[in-house]
């Protein structure tokens, strides 16, 4: 990783609310050169600091709909069966194996709470699936980030 300096979290930051930002603008709002923006753009993503430009929809802006983290922990030795289960669900967003207690953690979201508890009753039913517990999510202060 490189070293950041005041422009490069000035940088980062407004591109986090708004990847689209015209580079003049990051220019007249920090007081640096076109040129300057441009270069130390290019040198974050050329470092890996910058690792994608991204898009967030209308709807996870509004915060409509329903999110939640299921933990789930699988029966013997079902993980494959279960997990190609729960990735053919189009409400599991990211599905995560880990260590502890839990095998996986899935990342669901649901228009509304009747079709989520409907989607939780359809997990619930995977064969080999022993135990879940899910937390929904109420609110989202920081998007996640590579930095």
């Amino acid at each position: 990783m490189i070293s950041l300096d005041d422009l490069d979290h000035t940088l980062i930051s407004a591109l986090r609310h708004n990847a689209r930002t015209p580079v003049s603008s990051l220019a007249a709002a920090t007081g640096a050169s076109r040129a300057t923006v441009s270069a130390r753009i290019d040198r974050l993503v050329s470092s890996g600091t910058i690792a994608a430009f991204t898009i967030r929809t209308g709807a996870e802006l509004s915060g409509s709909g329903v999110r939640a983290i299921v933990m789930i922990e699988i029966h013997g030795k079902m993980a494959d069966k279960v997990a190609a289960q729960l990735r053919g669900l189009p409400q599991v967003r990211a599905l995560h194996s880990t260590n502890g207690r839990w095998d996986f953690i899935a990342e669901l979201e649901d228009k509304d709470l009747a079709t989520f508890d409907e989607t939780l009753r359809r997990i619930r039913l995977i064969d080999g699936i022993n135990l879940t517990e899910t937390n929904i999510l109420l609110k989202t202060s920081k998007m996640a980030t590579g930095v």
